[in-house]
């Protein structure tokens, strides 16, 4: 017995000691990568930039070295934000090492807008003169397609194909589940088109839904096909004529319809870039990654500590409180403003605007920072993705607003949630619940039984109330009457495109536009960027958010692309109370 409870005390000692020592390696090896991270990168001559498409790109890169780290896999692959990528390109455009760019394409979607950000950026470069190839080894997705149409050619493998379609939206409901769990979703809402209760009450879309689902998304894919037909020299009834009839699924179709232009694989690919670029086939090819570029020192730069402009990415749900890196705390980016606004040095500010929305309060807290800043100095909203309801709330009051044209923006309405467990919590659980009042509503709103008739007016008028501030505000930063925005409010969603004729967006352009569109209010040529919410430190980062990186790493393994699914359960749970937000559900592909 005695030896038994010593080995075992050895071992358990043995594996306390060893991960002990490979926590200690781990931080070693971290913190190198900390130390060489700012160091400026050089690149050898005839070298290709390569930007890899159908990944996930947040607007804003992070330079802390754990971001990328997959605990799961132990690999390290940071990736650039939409920022980076955006100043890679314009800066290679002009560097005489860099002969031209591959885009390689993935499987995962970046978002018609920021991929149309980046397509724009693109035709910029080929004004250089120097080449742009798009490859795919397996599938060239619709999004990827659509970027990868700004390049001299599109070459795919004999195997592959082009998923090239049309676009699908498609909206998953609740309502059916909830019922068999018994669990009632009370709804108080306000707009004819607030469609983001219907997962909870219906089991369909209803028609006003339908009819503005298929009205934007046919906005964008318009646009879309209006970009090919340009670069690509093809008609644009012929393009849907393709999409129609699933041409691209087969390679040679694709090649034959002038979707692509060769089909080549992986090795004569590489010999058609290093002919490209210069090098000799007896030579390696210099591929030269984003995030590797990205520390090349940028000539043009200019480092000003007199005039700046504020370029805050605001990226998430809208919640209250400080929020986290992946949404936008309504106190914490109110602060953020404000301290903008009382700082000389900065002389504009540029909000970029990548949300569904979120909580009201929240939003209306930061509405009333970037509406004194504009008293003060000019402030530019730049739309991504999205920007509608709390999204657009909050671009409101700015001097003025840019979209690109694939951004879902609009979605002026309110509404509430609250959920009656009473069902569930009785009859599936056998739990029951009993409640002692001092006043006659003290326990109003409660999760245990359903509302009363006085109860939803006092809901229905809150709505309302916000619904009314909101419009107005609106109004108040559109120059327009209650009347024009209410008729063009009640939670209808529009694309970018469309919200620039019904006057919610001024112009349309990316996040580089809308920088210098803000250096042009200020009156200014000469400034450097300062770039917000600053990130936490590297390794306060890693001990706060182990926990949660391997949690996600985890689930994202072993549920794959089923993993939304289980974020979209875990959001339901913020939804309780007065919201401004979009129908989030809606997947675009």
């Amino acid at each position: 017995m005695k030896s038994f409870l010593k080995y075992t005390l050895a071992t358990i000692t043995g594996i306390i000691l060893t991960s002990i020592i490979f926590f200690v390696v781990l931080l070693a090896s971290l913190s190198a990568l900390v130390a060489s991270g700012d160091k400026p990168v050089s690149i050898s001559e005839n070298s290709i930039l390569v930007l890899k498409a159908g990944v996930e790109i947040p607007d804003r890169g992070n330079d802390d070295p754990f971001s990328g780290i997959d605990i799961v896999n132990m690999t390290f692959a940071p990736v650039p934000g939409l920022n980076d990528i955006l100043r890679d390109i314009d800066k290679a455009s002009s560097d005489n090492n860099i002969k031209g760019i591959l885009i390689e394409n993935g499987f995962l979607p970046s978002g018609w807008a920021t991929t149309g950000e980046i397509r724009n950026a693109l035709l910029k470069f080929r004004e250089s003169g120097k080449f742009i190839i798009s490859y795919s080894d397996y599938l060239l997705t619709q999004q990827c397609y659509y970027l990868s149409s700004a390049a001299d050619k599109i070459y795919i493998n004999p195997g592959s194909m082009v998923d090239f379609k049309g676009l699908s939206a498609e909206m998953m409901f609740f309502k059916n589940a909830l019922d068999k769990l018994g669990v009632e979703v009370q709804v108080t809402r306000h707009g004819k088109f607030k469609g983001a209760v219907e997962p909870f009450i219906l089991d369909k879309l209803s028609d006003d839904n339908k009819a503005q689902i298929k009205a934007y998304v046919g906005s964008i894919w318009e646009n879309v096909i209006s970009a090919i037909s340009d670069s690509r020299g093809i008609p644009a009834d012929k393009l849907n004529l393709i999409a129609d009839n699933l041409s691209g699924n087969i390679a040679s179709t694709a090649l034959e319809n002038k979707l692509v232009d060769g089909l080549l694989y992986r090795n004569e690919l590489i010999d058609t870039l290093k002919f490209l670029s210069g090098i000799s086939k007896e030579k390696d090819l210099s591929l030269v990654s984003m995030a590797k570029y990205t520390k090349v020192p940028d000539p043009n730069k200019v480092v000003s500590a007199k005039t700046r402009i504020a370029v805050i990415y605001a990226s998430g749900n809208i919640v209250t409180g400080k929020g986290n890196e992946s949404n936008i705390g309504g106190n914490y980016y109110a602060e953020i403003i404000r301290k903008q606004r009382l700082d000389t040095s900065v002389k504009a500010v540029v909000l970029r605007v990548n949300s569904p929305g979120g909580s009201a309060t929240a939003s209306d807290i930061m509405w009333q920072e970037l509406e004194l800043t504009t008293r003060v100095k000019p402030v530019v909203i730049s739309m991504g993705n999205y920007a509608a309801s709390g999204g657009y709330f909050i671009s409101a009051p700015a001097t003025k607003i840019y979209a690109s044209p694939t951004t879902i923006s609009g979605s002026i309405g309110v509404f509430g949630l609250l959920p009656n467990a009473g069902e569930l919590l009785e009859k599936k659980l056998g739990l029951s619940t009993e409640t002692v009042n001092t006043n006659k509503n003290s326990d109003f709103p409660s999760v245990y039984r359903p509302m009363n008739t006085y109860e939803k007016e006092i809901m229905q008028k809150s709505i309302e109330n916000i619904y009314s501030d909101f419009v107005t505000k609106v109004a108040l930063g559109r120059k327009k009457s209650f009347e024009s925005v209410d008729s063009i409010g009640q939670g209808r969603v529009w694309s970018g495109i469309s919200a620039k004729e019904i006057g919610l967006v001024d112009e349309i352009g990316g996040l580089t536009d809308a920088i210098k569109g803000a250096a042009e209010l200020a009156g200014i040529d000469k400034y450097s960027i300062r770039e917000l919410p600053v990130f936490e430190d590297p390794y306060t980062r890693l001990l706060s958010q182990l926990e949660g990186e391997l949690k996600t790493s985890i689930l994202k393994k072993e549920l794959g692309e089923s993993v939304k699914y289980f974020n979209m359960v875990e959001e339901i749970r913020d939804l309780s109370g007065i919201q401004a937000r979009l129908p989030y559900f809606l997947e675009i592909r």
